[in-house]
């Protein structure tokens, strides 16, 4: 039994890994390599992460796609070995939660902003399963979770529900910060000239950080078990 424990550890942290690094490098290229319409590189406080993965307008935009689909799926089998390891049973709804988020982000990498509408149901459904996770995270550690418990991964988890959430609810007042105050993962693309701070863009990379920060904590209480 501990050797079976073992190996779904050392599975788990693997394949968490994995999907970080996978993320990691492929946004990092794709960073590298943008330029927007006037010759100017990539800008995380006005262009989105959609922006990265446009076929047509990204020049590594496969590789953007690629590392988020293939990455996606990995810590999705991060979280199925994971969920094997329980020592609470809130690690149930918090892992099958955090499968939903990231198939809901693999298809925001296989279904690119080209394909409007699956992509924007995609990151939709990625930052409600995301908030429902951070959540569920809060209820695991008050019941006294062990095994994915730090104080890194309670501030981190934290801030991912704060950011996840503001971007779902900020939308929603009155405050004139999209067209039409729509959804913000329904404002992918902006037209130029942008603003110096185009909050939908900035909201979601400071949730993005945020997310895989946590991420990497919970990757990281496999790796002091390995």
């Amino acid at each position: 039994m501990v050797e079976k424990s073992r190996k779904l550890t050392s599975l788990g942290f693997k394949f968490g890994a994995l999907g970080v690094a996978g993320i990691f490098i492929g946004l990092l290229l794709t960073v590298l390599g943008y330029q927007d319409f006037e010759g100017k590189g990539f800008n995380f406080f006005n262009h989105t992460l959609s922006e990265l993965g446009h076929y047509g307008h990204s020049p590594f935009a496969v590789v953007f796609n690629g590392g988020l689909f293939f990455g996606g799926l990995s810590l999705i089998l991060f979280c199925l070995f994971s969920i094997q390891l329980i020592d609470n049973k809130a690690l149930y709804p918090l892992f099958l939660s955090l499968v939903c988020t990231f198939i809901a982000l693999a298809a925001a990498g296989l279904f690119p902003v080209n394909v409007y509408h699956l992509h924007t149901a995609a990151l939709k459904y990625f930052f409600y399963f995301g908030s429902c996770s951070s959540f569920l995270y809060m209820v695991y550690t008050l019941i006294k979770g062990g095994l994915f418990y730090s104080r890194w991964n309670l501030i981190t988890g934290l801030m991912t529900f704060i950011s996840f959430m503001s971007f779902l609810l900020l939308s929603h007042k009155s405050l004139g910060l999209t067209t039409a105050d729509r959804p913000f993962y329904q404002e992918m693309v902006m037209s130029l000239p942008r603003p110096e701070i185009w909050w939908p863009a900035t909201l979601e990379w400071i949730s993005l950080a945020a997310f895989i920060l946590w991420v990497m904590g919970m990757i990281n209480s496999l790796r002091n078990r390995v």
